[in-house]
């Protein structure tokens, strides 16, 4: 049997549930039923407590601070519970962690206190000039920085649709945006990816003890290694040497490898060009490794940049930063550059015709048919 109390003319409850030896107390507001646990064992001192907080109650309803919907500092809480539990390690860890860094240092300081209702479009854009100018805590983020942050609050956003919580979605556009020039993506041209093995294998050379011979030696045959794949470098560091078979290639009668990727999406394959095979074999001849061991066991982004900076290859032409990803986009261009077929090659990539029309042939000179181009009727 629940025991229960009433204080101030029936508006304050005080009660105890079964099995519990502290007291509740609870009252309707503002359109809702409003509870806490007092944390008392003492009833008198129960209903002391259970008064000032209704005291409390009504001062903040009359300074509009009571809210009768769900805030969005409880609308973020839902979220991350159910956002670890329903991708189930299916999202990288670094990017569940990313959602929680951005919702506890950004988000939920700026958006908490407010209801879910609240938060509307002009809200949103009170918000992005608020992290660009007045965020004591934090520098200017960066454009996609800023953008990640926005991701953050639509999913929580649309935790709260799903809830009930919310009728629909604000406008999370950015206002005033110019149109977005297309630019492609950092890559190597045939005569820069020529200064840059050469520097590699030099960098072999002065190598001054037989640990860092062996990391400058394992460097090379990355460069090499990943030019002639295409692989992403997260793709590079999970491969192992049980994912790669060297086999003679039907459809041109030259020696290439098979490779089963695993990366951000799921297992693909991909086949090398021949000039993947010798840095493969010098591997596997210099490391005697076991089928499970990683192929690069190192990421090299330290040793990789400092020969970027001593060879002035750091930044391309439009001031685009290079980095061992642009290894890849130097794979696809120079594919393209070389004629292959698109769709082949974005299946050999794992991703799509679209992204390499947009960032990789817009700028080839080859992609260009000058036959299609010049096109003239004939004259009478």
């Amino acid at each position: 049997m629940v025991e229960k109390h009433t204080i101030l003319g029936g508006k304050v409850h005080v009660y105890k549930r079964e099995n519990s030896p502290l007291w509740q107390c609870s009252s309707y507001l503002n359109g809702r039923n409003r509870r806490v646990s007092t944390k008392e064992r003492s009833l008198a001192k129960a209903k002391d407590f259970a008064e000032d907080w209704y005291l409390e109650l009504r001062a903040k309803k009359t300074r509009g601070e009571l809210l009768s919907e769900p805030t969005f500092a409880q609308a973020a809480e839902r979220f991350e519970k159910e956002y670890e539990l329903m991708t189930d390690g299916e999202r990288n860890e670094v990017y569940v962690r990313g959602h929680k860094a951005r919702l506890r240092n950004h988000l939920v300081p700026y958006f908490g206190k407010m209801g879910i209702s609240q938060v509307t479009a002009g809200a949103v854009q009170d918000y992005r000039i608020y992290r660009r100018n007045d965020d004591p805590n934090f520098k200017p983020p960066a454009k996609s920085t800023m953008h990640q942050e926005i991701v953050t609050l639509r999913q929580v956003l649309k935790s709260a649709i799903r809830r009930g919580w919310l009728a629909g979605l604000p406008d999370l556009s950015e206002l005033y945006r110019k149109v977005e020039k297309i630019s492609h993506r950092a890559w190597f041209s045939p005569k820069e990816y020529k200064n840059l093995y050469e520097a590699t294998r030099r960098n072999i050379k002065r190598a001054g003890n037989s640990y860092h011979r062996h990391l400058a030696e394992q460097l090379h045959d990355k460069v090499l290694f990943m030019a002639n794949t295409g692989i992403r470098p997260d793709e590079a560091n999970w491969l192992e040497y049980r994912d790669i078979e060297i086999v003679e290639d039907d459809a041109t009668g030259e020696t290439i490898l098979e490779i089963e990727v695993r990366g951000k999406r799921g297992v693909g394959y991909c086949k090398s060009t021949t000039g993947a095979v010798r840095p493969f074999v010098r591997m596997v001849e210099r490391n005697q490794p076991e089928p499970t061991d990683r192929l690069f066991s190192v990421d090299h982004k330290k040793q990789f940049n400092r020969i970027l900076e001593d060879q002035g290859l750091k930044f391309d032409r439009q001031g685009n930063r290079r980095t061992l990803y642009s290894l890849r986009h130097s794979y696809i261009s120079f594919r393209l550059l070389e004629g292959a077929d698109i769709y082949q090659i974005a299946k050999n990539c794992r991703t799509s015709v679209e992204m390499i029309e947009k960032h990789y042939a817009v700028h080839l000179k080859n992609s260009l048919d000058a036959a299609a181009i010049n096109v003239r009727k004939p004259r009478r």
